[in-house]
């Protein structure tokens, strides 16, 4: 069962995130951050985070990507590693193993690699 954190998470609309990567960038290196980031464009590279993750539903990421939480809502290519969530919903593409505490695969999602959960961080 998600906790409140978990759901206020699933209803974070774009104007709740400091920073958006637009539908019309491609970002190509090392994203870093440390608030909640939402991607809506294309990144290549690696996503290095401790705090949460959003992939929008139109986009695409080519990267291994570290974070607190990851809701994949669009197309993912690399390896995820959470903290304590790993979400991928219905329309969300992952091709890369997935690494979490805690880990759920809407049905009509599409995950090809392994998937490994560990001990939650609270």
């Amino acid at each position: 069962m998600f906790t409140a954190k978990d759901g206020d998470f699933f209803e974070l609309e774009e104007d709740d995130f400091d920073t958006v990567l637009a539908d019309d960038i491609e970002f190509i290196g090392t994203v870093q951050f440390a608030k909640p980031f939402m991607i809506k464009g294309t990144v290549r590279g690696t996503i290095d985070a401790t705090s949460d993750l959003v992939i929008d539903s139109n986009a695409l990421v080519s990267a291994n990507i570290t974070a607190n939480r990851v809701l994949v809502k669009g197309r993912v290519e690399g390896d995820i590693t959470a903290q304590n969530l790993v979400f991928v919903t219905k329309k969300g593409i992952v091709h890369g193993d997935i690494t979490a505490a805690q880990v759920v695969l809407e049905p009509g999602s599409v995950f090809t690699g392994r998937c490994i959960m560990t001990q939650r961080h609270f």
